[in-house]
């Protein structure tokens, strides 16, 4: 007599409660926010002025996530970016940011040369909790950023 073959077939009901059992593992997992925000030093030069931000993994240069809005003339903070559970205990991060300030020219929604829009890179650790950094405007401090936005 031979023994049949039996094929382990993944049924609807099968892959609902393998998914049941990985959900909380998952849950877990999640990683901290991140609220990255310019104060009033920026209103004044930028304000009514499109801003872009990149949450990047510092080791890979990966690029995690990405938020765009305008700069405020007249709040504090003048630009405020939210990246929910995207930061890793003991990660190193940085946040590219630019700002389409056409200073002499360029192209209006393009990232242009830093005499042209300002632009920076900031280096950010995450401690095992959420993080709220505040940038102050600093024309002197700026990166070129560009290539992230490309």
């Amino acid at each position: 007599m031979t023994t049949p073959i039996v094929h382990d077939v993944l049924t609807p009901r099968r892959l609902l409660l393998g998914l049941l059992l990985v959900a909380p593992l998952t849950l877990a997992s999640e990683g901290y926010d991140l609220t990255f925000q310019g104060d009033a030093s920026f209103a004044g030069a930028h304000g009514g002025q499109a801003v872009q931000a990149a949450l990047v993994d510092a080791d890979s240069g990966e690029v995690l996530e990405m938020a765009s809005g305008t700069v405020s003339a007249d709040d504090d903070p003048t630009f405020s970016f939210d990246f929910p559970g995207a930061l890793s205990e003991g990660g190193s991060y940085a946040v590219h940011y630019w700002i389409d300030s056409n200073f002499g020219g360029g192209s209006e929604g393009s990232c242009d040369p830093m005499g042209t829009d300002h632009q920076w890179s900031v280096a950010l650790e995450a401690s095992g909790g959420a993080v709220t950094h505040v940038e102050s405007h600093d024309p002197g401090a700026q990166s070129e950023v560009c290539a992230t936005f490309e």
